[in-house]
């Protein structure tokens, strides 16, 4: 299987799971799925091939003390650009699920922050946390058990 191969099976294989949380978050078989981790098993499989394939000795030596200049070096080759992609499929995958499990533990609406997240993961994140806390403290909604987000433990 060639590098664009993987990166565009990798592109493909998170798009049910982002599909169950935005558009039916309530079905069984997304909680079910969602609550589990083996969504991420193929993907961090692919990101650790990935990984260690696109790893040469300059690259080794660039990451270790990185600059600027030699990220964009290094991501300017396929292999480590497909590797850095998979990471950001398998790291806003993981805060929308961490977004959709607050949801439905604390009945807040997520619909708008798994979207975002699916696009820019960072950003679904700051939306989730607004839309927690005005949704709380200032309209009053939600159940009364505590989030991650107010609770970390």
């Amino acid at each position: 299987m060639t590098i664009s191969q993987i990166f565009n099976l990798a592109n493909i294989v998170v798009i049910p799971f982002w599909l169950l949380m935005i558009f039916l978050p309530k079905w069984k078989i997304t909680q079910k799925v969602m609550e589990s981790y083996l969504p991420f098993v193929p993907l961090t499989l692919t990101y650790i091939y990935l990984f260690v394939i696109s790893i040469t000795p300059e690259n080794a030596q660039a990451l270790s003390n990185p600059q600027l200049t030699d990220i964009a070096k290094f991501f300017a080759d396929e292999k480590a650009a497909a590797t850095g992609w998979i990471h950001f499929l398998v790291m806003d995958l993981f805060v929308g699920r961490y977004i959709y499990l607050e949801g439905v533990k604390t009945g807040i609406w997520t619909f708008h922050s798994l979207a975002l997240c699916l696009f820019a993961g960072p950003m679904g994140l700051l939306s989730h946390i607004f839309t927690y806390w005005i949704s709380k403290k200032i309209l009053g909604i939600g159940n009364t058990e505590e989030s991650i987000i107010t609770n970390p433990q």
